[in-house]
């Protein structure tokens, strides 16, 4: 019960500092904001936090993907590449929009706050790890091409990374057509290329 009043406690400050921050930027909100925004006294904030920018890590870390992406890496992957890579991209882009200020908040913020980018980027790392992995096994099953796994985990990645941050920033480009019509087209021809 304690552990969850203060995971709880955590969550809503976490809540209260993505709102802010990406209403306002990083620099321009304080702690005693965040803390009266979540209903908290600033002591409160920094029990859990110690500080602004370990708050930021730590929402990024809690909201961001790759703990999802593992367990559906561990157990939903039914070794099909096409239904894989939809149940992948799928969950990629639906994580990626509903963490979309957060993504916003690490865009603009990543220079002025010194080992934020290095922290942030674990996220991304670990999944291509996972897709490195996947393709590698998926080639030793038989069932794509022989092929770097590393080069297509990165080019799977930042193909579905680049329509995640045109999403997020409302590129016009993206308006044409749904996520879901770029998932569908793009998994299409992924699945063309590596099938042997």
């Amino acid at each position: 019960m304690n552990s969850n009043r203060k995971q709880d406690t955590a969550d809503k400050i976490m809540t209260a500092a993505i709102d802010l921050m990406a209403e306002r930027g990083y620099n321009g909100v304080t702690t005693e904001e965040i803390a009266t925004k979540a209903g908290f006294s600033e002591k409160t904030l920094f029990r859990h936090f110690k500080s602004k920018q370990n708050l930021l890590e730590s929402a990024f870390h809690r909201y961001h993907y790759a703990e999802e992406m593992k367990d559906l890496f561990d157990k939903k992957i039914t070794w099909d590449l096409h239904t894989d890579l939809m149940m992948i991209s799928r969950n990629y882009h639906r994580i990626m929009h509903q963490n979309r200020k957060l993504i916003q908040i690490s865009g603009r913020e990543r220079e002025n706050l010194p080992g934020f980018q290095e922290s942030t980027h674990k996220h991304p790392q670990q999944l291509k790890e996972f897709l490195t992995d996947y393709f590698e096994e998926m080639y030793n099953k038989g069932k794509i091409i022989q092929t770097d796994p590393e080069r297509q985990a990165v080019v799977f990645l930042y193909m579905h990374y680049g329509a995640a941050t045109g999403r997020i920033n409302n590129d016009p480009i993206l308006e044409a057509f749904s996520i879901e019509d770029f998932i569908e087209e793009s998994i299409s021809i992924f699945t063309r290329a590596l099938t042997p």
